[in-house]
């Protein structure tokens, strides 16, 4: 269960919050399968996402 299922306040908030984290599940299985490889996972994953069309990523930006 995400942190924000947890603390929906109303049974259809609650409902919401598990579609949607099915939901990304199911993407990211789709993507895996269709880039043959895992996709990066806690930090890997930020600075991964992090990097914008310019190539720096925000930690760079932020020096």
């Amino acid at each position: 269960m995400a942190m924000k299922e947890k603390s929906a306040v109303t049974a259809k908030g609650k409902a919401a919050g598990a579609s949607l984290k099915r939901s990304a599940g199911k993407e990211e299985r789709k993507i895996e399968a269709s880039k043959g490889s895992d996709l990066a996972k806690g930090a890997k994953r930020f600075e991964e996402r992090s990097k914008s069309s310019d190539g720096k990523s925000a930690g760079t930006k932020q020096r």
